[in-house]
């Protein structure tokens, strides 16, 4: 679950557990040990987790499905054209 989702955002981003690792200031063994469920990360770590991949930890540790977009610091404008954008693509995969 939580090691699952880690493993599946790092790669979607094409990183390695060594790269995400050096963005989080964490050795790779503990990338490695996360996604294989063997440990779960320190409520810091998690919380850094989330921001980088710009989900809300309750994502991370499968209590929602639901990721989230860091719209802070735009404009309004900005923010409706996100919408519009992501409103199209979803009624392209209906």
């Amino acid at each position: 679950m939580l090691g699952d989702n880690i493993k599946k955002l790092r790669e979607a981003r094409n990183l390695s557990q060594v790269q995400l690792a050096k963005t989080l200031y964490v050795s790779k063994q503990s990338v490695s040990n996360w996604e294989n469920d063997n440990v779960v990360p320190s409520v810091e770590v998690l919380i850094k987790i989330a921001k980088y991949f710009s989900v809300t930890p309750n994502y991370l540790l499968d209590i929602d499905n639901e990721e989230y977009i860091n719209i802070k610091g735009l404009t309004t404008e900005q923010i409706e054209h996100i919408k519009l954008i992501i409103n199209d693509i979803k009624n392209k995969t209906d």
